[in-house]
């Protein structure tokens, strides 16, 4: 899923826009969740042995406005209940210059940054086994190294 710092150049360019156009803003993309309230939400589900990792994407798009269709053919158009249903033309515009002024590639195109989370968690089965209980190994990982020079002396006998 998408999450974290998502299209940070999008919200911030409308953002600056917004607020020098019409005095003030309102999110027009999605908020996104954050990595560490993944964990809790797995938690809370009865998952355990968690795992989520963090993928950072970076595309580059003549545009914003061409990002912007790209996001509206994702189906990534902004799912808020309160948000402003208009944003104008002239906030638009200048929405695209912050852009391409802030963030502009040497090659002319515009970033988007997207962060992808991936999310793994383990429920137990009762039939399944049980990991061990933390600090009941019998072995130690530093004895692990004196097993290679055992294996190469069998060979050696042989």
């Amino acid at each position: 899923m998408f999450g974290g710092d998502t299209l940070y150049e999008l919200r911030c360019s409308l953002q600056l826009a917004e607020t020098e156009r019409e005095g003030g803003f309102s999110p027009h993309i999605s908020p996104f969740t954050a990595v560490n309230d993944l964990g809790h939400l797995l938690g809370k589900a009865g998952f355990n042995t968690l795992t989520v990792d963090t993928d950072e994407i970076q595309v580059n798009y003549p545009g914003m406005f061409e990002l912007m269709e790209d996001l509206q053919g994702m189906g990534e158009s902004n799912c808020s209940w309160n948000r402003k249903a208009l944003l104008h033309r002239d906030t638009m515009l200048a929405a695209a210059a912050v852009y391409r002024e802030m963030y502009r590639n040497e090659d002319g195109s515009v970033p988007a940054t997207y962060q992808i989370y991936h999310m793994i968690g383990w429920k137990y089965h009762d039939s399944q086994a049980r990991p061990a209980e933390r600090g009941s190994a019998t072995v130690s990982f530093g004895e692990l190294g004196k097993l290679n020079n055992l294996m190469s002396q069998g060979k050696k006998s042989q």
